[in-house]
């Protein structure tokens, strides 16, 4: 990520988060770009819109299960 995308990056987490620390943020700036709330200047991953939103559909339908 260059200095400006990092600039205009906007990090968001679920509303469902309940800041016990086990938080991802998205950024909805580039989505696909995705990183630990916990460690913020630490490694991002890097999905495909398109594979970010199979997840993010899956997850809601609960093809993960509940933790």
């Amino acid at each position: 990520m260059t200095n400006t995308q990092q600039d205009q990056a906007r990090w968001v987490k679920s509303t469902y988060s309940d800041n016990g620390g086990d938080c991802v943020e998205l950024d909805m700036a580039h989505f696909g770009l995705v990183r630990d709330s916990k460690d913020p200047e630490g490694p991002r991953l890097h999905f495909t819109p398109e594979a970010l939103t199979a997840f993010l559909t899956a997850t809601a339908n609960g093809a993960f299960g509940r933790i």
